[in-house]
């Protein structure tokens, strides 16, 4: 069976979908008041939440992938790595970009958390546009 390409495209249709869908809940003040609510356990495991739900629209929803033949890196398909950095990353940066954690007096904890909160978000995106498109 011939390996599925992964191509600049891919990343780009990730990035949209995962700014979509995150997008608002960066500059929501609910949920940066919840992420300095939340223990350091909560968020530990909003993240693994957030790596199951990525893993699991990537190759459980898709029956058309297989995880078995994907490009990878370090053993992880690159897809998926992709995917992560994208969902992540995107949340990462419009939240420095918008001042989010300055303007809501986040701590650094409270701001990883608000973080991965929005994560759970740009992943479903990103993962939806990545197999749609």
């Amino acid at each position: 069976m011939r390996r599925p390409r992964f191509r600049p495209a891919d990343v780009a249709q990730q990035i949209v979908g995962g700014l979509l869908l995150a997008g608002p809940f960066v500059v929501t003040e609910e949920v940066w008041v919840l992420a300095e609510s939340m223990s350091s356990l909560q968020t530990s495991l909003l993240i693994a939440g957030v790596v199951v739900v990525g893993y699991s629209a990537l190759y459980k929803a898709d029956k058309d992938r297989d995880v078995d033949i994907e490009a990878k890196f370090l053993g992880i398909p690159l897809r998926f790595v992709s995917l992560l950095t994208v969902a992540f990353g995107a949340v990462t940066v419009m939240s420095f970009l918008l001042a989010a954690p300055r303007t809501f007096g986040a701590s650094p904890m409270g701001t990883l958390t608000a973080i991965s909160i929005g994560s759970m978000f740009s992943i479903v995106g990103a993962a939806a546009a990545d197999s749609l498109f």
